[in-house]
């Protein structure tokens, strides 16, 4: 059995509720997979039936050339990791991680050297015989991945396992994580519905939304190059502008008149050639947005500034009243909020055209 996952047309339903709705995805070996969206988007609920935790009501999931979808979980290589853990509270460090391999009726001697292993692995040397009480909640996590992989399976599916860790830890958690699938070679899957965890730490995502994959691309393809408003709203901030088709710009882009003027930019889904007057919605990110002096191609004013200190977030209000978020890096002025009219600039390569 090789390590890449695919699932073709997978519904699942709970009674008269589609949490699935035709879901294909293909997962390479070796790659670490994200499946992100809001609440309720159907993301654990797919991750659960390449677990063998869910049983589709249609369709099929593959672990290489082999249909899995009725084995076991026990029988599927993978070995998940749960967002609470999971971990019996009255067994040791070691004790916890050794369960699986006693399950298995592996030898005691084995055991012993593979719970070593792993403790090294995840970088908790020395922790066996210490008690779950006494560990912090980043060192719980790491016990739980320490479980999952001394079984040594081919996946790694992660359920939303830093989302109880504050913000630091989950910093140094998303780096090991990472180098954990790598150096192991693993086909990583991973729930979760923080966007900044998915672009530092995927290969490829996949964005869904009511049960179906809205988008699948590497993290700078989905963030450049959004398919549709939501995409473009979820993965980071962005400024969405409805407006009309007024015609071709130049080097191919696309000109659309909105509440805010007329706005190039260029188009990301092939098949879509919009015609003059037809419905648009231009995406721009603030951090593509730039305040200049008044002679900039929009003009405003700033409505409130937020220093950050690495970054400055201004509200602009353009004279035709719609608001807009501005971010700048490494700012050297900070513009203060205010009647005075400002410039606000845009690359038209950093506008993006949708159709809805």
């Amino acid at each position: 059995m090789t390590d890449a996952i695919r699932t073709e047309a997978v519904v699942k339903d709970f009674g008269k509720l589609r949490a699935l709705d035709h879901v294909s995805i293909e997962i390479e070996q070796g790659e670490l997979f994200f499946l992100l969206g809001g609440s309720g988007c159907g993301k654990t609920t797919l991750l659960r039936c390449i677990a063998g935790l869910e049983e589709p009501t249609e369709g099929k999931v593959f672990f290489g050339d082999e249909d899995v979808t009725r084995l076991p979980a026990h029988k599927r290589e993978a070995a998940m990791v749960f967002q609470s853990y999971a971990l019996w509270p009255h067994m040791s460090v070691g004790q916890n991680i050794a369960f699986g391999l006693e399950e298995r009726k592996v030898p005691k001697p084995e055991i012993k050297e593979r719970v070593e292993e792993v403790l090294k692995m995840v970088r908790m040397e020395g922790f066996e015989k210490r008690g779950i009480d006494q560990m912090s909640g980043g060192q719980q996590q790491r016990v739980s991945l320490a479980r999952a992989l001394v079984v040594r399976p081919k996946c790694l599916l992660l359920d939303e396992p830093l989302s109880n860790l504050d913000a630091q830890l989950r910093l140094e958690m998303r780096s090991e994580i990472r180098r954990i699938v790598k150096e192991n070679d693993l086909t990583g899957v991973y729930v979760t519905h923080d966007q900044e965890e998915a672009l530092s730490m995927a290969d490829r995502l996949a964005v869904m939304d009511s049960g179906r994959v809205v988008q699948v691309g590497t993290p700078q393809e989905v963030y450049r190059n959004p398919n549709c408003s939501y995409v473009a709203e979820f993965i980071g901030e962005t400024n969405l502008l409805e407006g009309k088709v007024k015609g071709k710009g130049s080097n191919g882009s696309v000109e659309v008149e909105t509440a805010a003027g007329v706005v190039a930019g260029r188009l990301t889904v092939d098949d879509w050639k919009p015609g003059a007057g037809e419905q648009a919605t231009v995406a721009v990110r603030p951090e593509a947005l730039k305040v200049v002096d008044a002679d900039g191609a929009m003009k405003g004013w700033i409505a409130e500034t937020v220093y950050l200190g690495d970054l400055i977030q201004y509200r602009v209000v353009t004279d035709s009243g719609v608001e807009l978020q501005v971010a700048e890096m490494n700012p050297h002025v900070v513009r203060e909020a205010g009647e005075d009219t400002i410039g606000i600039e845009v690359n038209r390569e950093d506008v993006v055209v949708l159709k809805y």
